[in-house]
C-alpha cells in the first residue's frame, strides 16, 4: 500500500466532486469521511485508488493511495488528470464574474468538470441515459454493470466493449432496456471492439470533429455526444441545451415563466465562451439541493 498527497493548483470543491459521483449508486463513495474509490482499468489490470479530500474547498489536499507500487507513477497521473487538479478554477470563476452569471458562480465557486472513470464507461453510461428520467437512468446502468461487470473489493468496473459485443439483445431486453438502446450499447460496444471506433484516439480531436463523428452512430444525437464530450473528455466549452435540467435551472436563474428557448440560450452563453462546460455544471448544481 502507498500513499501520496497531493494539492490542487487553485480552489477546488472536492465535496461537489463526491456528491455528483454518488447520485451514481456504483460509486463506492464515502461523503461524511470525504473519499472515492476509483476503478482505474490498465490493460487486462484492475485498480483501485482511494482518493481522500484532507484540505478544504480554498486550500484543497489529497491523500491519494492504493496498492500496486509499481504503476504508481502511472496511477497518480491518471488520477491528477481526472479530477482535473491542474486547471486553475479560479481563472474560470473570475471570467464569470463579468457575465450574467456572476451571483450564479459567487453562490457556488470552485465547481470543477466532474469527468467519469474511463471514456468507455462514461459513452455506454450516457446512451443508457437519454431521454429517461434520472432514477430509471441509474436503474438501468446499474443493472447493465452488476449483471455484466464486474466487483472488486466493493468497487464496480463496467465491462470491456468486447464482452458488451458478445451480449445477444435479449439479455438487454431482459434488464428493461428497450430494443433501440439495448442495440445501440451492443452495436457501438462492437465498433470498439472491432477498433472501427477508437475513443482514445477521438478525445484527441476538436471537439467539432468528435461531435461530426460520434453523431455518425446510430443512437448517438448531440446530447449523447455533448456529455460524452464534457464527462468523457473532459472539455470546457459545451452546453448541452436540450438538456432539460440546464433548461430548468436557467428558467429558475433569470426568474422566466417558461423554459427558455434555444435563441435565448445562445445569446445569453455568448458570454461564457470558452467555459460552458463549467457553466453547465455550476447550472446543474443549482438545482440539484
Amino acid at each position: 500500500m502507498w500513499k501520496e498527497k497531493l494539492k490542487a493548483n487553485t480552489f477546488y470543491d472536492f465535496d461537489y466532486t463526491l456528491l455528483r459521483w454518488a447520485f451514481d449508486p456504483l460509486t463506492h463513495l464515502d461523503r461524511a469521511e470525504r473519499w472515492v474509490d476509483v476503478p482505474v482499468k490498465m490493460g487486462n489490470e484492475f485498480h483501485i485508488v482511494r482518493v481522500q479530500g484532507l484540505g478544504t474547498t480554498s486550500q484543497p489536499v489529497f491523500e491519494v493511495s492504493s496498492d500496486n507500487e509499481e504503476v504508481k507513477g502511472e496511477l497518480l497521473h491518471y488520477i491528477r488528470d481526472l479530477f482535473q487538479w491542474d486547471k486553475d478554477l479560479e481563472v474560470v470563476h473570475d471570467h464569470f464574474l463579468d457575465t450574467n452569471l456572476e451571483s450564479l458562480f459567487h453562490a457556488h465557486p470552485a465547481t470543477p468538470i466532474v469527468k467519469d472513470f474511463h471514456l468507455y464507461d462514461c459513452l455506454m453510461k450516457v446512451i443508457i441515459h437519454q431521454q429517461l428520467n434520472m432514477k430509471f437512468a441509474y436503474t438501468l446502468s446499474t443493472r447493465f454493470v452488476e449483471t455484466f461487470g464486474m466487483k472488486k473489493k466493493g468497487v464496480w468496473f463496467y465491462p470491456s466493449p468486447e464482452t458488451v459485443a458478445e451480449i445477444p439483445y435479449e439479455k438487454l431486453r431482459e434488464l428493461q432496456f428497450s430494443q433501440r438502446k439495448a442495440e445501440y450499447v451492443i452495436d457501438t460496444s462492437r465498433l470498439i471492439a472491432e477498433g472501427e471506433l477508437d475513443l482514445e484516439a477521438l478525445a484527441m480531436e476538436a471537439d467539432s470533429e468528435i461531435m461530426k463523428q460520434l453523431v455518425k452512430i446510430r443512437g448517438i444525437g448531440s446530447w449523447t455526444a455533448e456529455n460524452w464530450l464534457m464527462f468523457g473528455v473532459g472539455r470546457e466549452n459545451l452546453l448541452p441545451k436540450a438538456d432539460i435540467g440546464i433548461q430548468n435551472a436557467l428558467k429558475i436563474y433569470f426568474d422566466m415563466d417558461k423554459k427558455p428557448s434555444y435563441e435565448q440560450m445562445e445569446t445569453w452563453s455568448k458570454e461564457w465562451h470558452p467555459y460552458m462546460s463549467y457553466a453547465s455544471l455550476t447550472l446543474w448544481r443549482s438545482i440539484e439541493g
